[in-house]
């Protein structure tokens, strides 16, 4: 059987990154075979797609770290043909053939039962980003927080994790200030449930100061670099932040003061091997009281496998807005 999918290469002549036939003896080895819906567009996904992204571990590569389908095959029991499932992270688009393909093949421990609740199309919008955003409101809620205690900050507002994040946190009751970089997107903001929306020299201030004032009793950063320094230094009396990003650096600076004198806590957040226990609840929570809801449509743009250079390309620079997903 041949199907289209999505493939970078790497050889001594050169990389290349295009729509091929491709067959089930090209996918990696697993025991579930899909019929890929739909998959996603995340930043890892665009530093999959260049030749210096230091993202693909093997090459030829189907990226995608992202999918949702319909099970064709199963040699796992606790999966039947017919059964709709989502499968992210782990090393899915990275080391093993992903969602940019029209049928992948996925080990079983990796994969979740679409949840009532959602429709596959829905799983895709929420993706990697909205379990990172979700992951961060459940370990900032881990550590406490709760709608009562005061203002939380989303870094990168308009971007995947940012702007399901706002509106995850909207839905809770929180009064969400989130930030942005692009000031023609104060009204998208608003509209998918920030109560204030403020500039990203809002956040960083004109020069890094060890502490300054207590704004925020918590954050959602996916930027880090400068930012979260920032944040570090300007949250309350044993506030938390929790980081899943480096779109704005690797670098953190910071002193031990804002730690020691203030309680604060910042929180790791890593969706790749987040226990499957911890993933599945999130998912359910993601399909309930975490969903969105109509902001979904909202935040979604849908392409085909032709505009994923455009979309990759577009993620890479920082422009994309909402969440892009690729029907197959």
């Amino acid at each position: 059987m041949n199907f289209r999918a999505f493939v970078v290469n790497k050889k001594d002549e050169g990389f290349t990154a295009n729509i091929q036939q491709v067959t089930l003896g090209d996918l990696s080895e697993g025991d579930v075979t899909i019929k890929v819906a739909y998959s996603s567009v995340n930043y890892k996904d665009g530093l999959a797609s260049i030749p210096n992204g230091k993202i693909v571990q093997t090459y030829p590569m189907i990226p995608g770290i992202d999918l949702a389908g319909t099970i064709v095959e199963s040699k796992d029991s606790r999966f039947k043909p017919g059964q709709e499932i989502i499968a992210t992270s782990y090393e899915i688009g990275v080391s093993h053939t992903g969602g940019y393909s029209e049928y992948a093949r996925i080990p079983g421990d990796r994969i979740v039962p679409l949840p009532d609740g959602l429709t596959l199309e829905e799983s895709m919008i929420l993706g990697t980003a909205g379990f990172t955003a979700a992951l961060s409101v459940h370990r900032l809620e881990e550590n406490g927080l709760r709608p009562e205690k005061g203002k939380v900050l989303v870094t990168g507002a308009t971007g995947g994790v940012g702007s399901i994040a706002v509106a995850m946190l909207a839905k809770r009751g929180y009064h969400v200030v989130a930030s942005t970089g692009k000031e023609s997107e104060h009204s998208y903001l608003t509209s998918i449930g920030a109560a204030e929306v403020i500039s990203r020299s809002d956040v960083t201030g004109d020069k890094f100061r060890p502490l300054d004032k207590q704004l925020w009793v918590a954050a959602v950063d996916p930027v880090g670099g400068s930012t979260l320094s920032s944040i570090v230094s300007k949250l309350q009396y044993n506030g938390s932040v929790a980081v899943s990003g480096l779109t704005g650096g690797t670098d953190v600076a910071a002193t031990v003061f804002p730690f020691i004198l203030r309680g604060v806590n910042v929180l790791g957040i890593d969706s790749v091997f987040c226990p499957m226990e911890v993933r599945a609840d999130l998912w359910k929570r993601m399909a309930t009281d975490l969903k969105p809801n109509e902001l979904l449509q909202s935040i979604k743009n849908e392409i085909t496998l032709e505009n994923l250079p455009t979309a990759l390309a577009t993620i890479l620079k920082g422009e994309a807005r909402g969440r892009t997903i690729v029907k197959l």
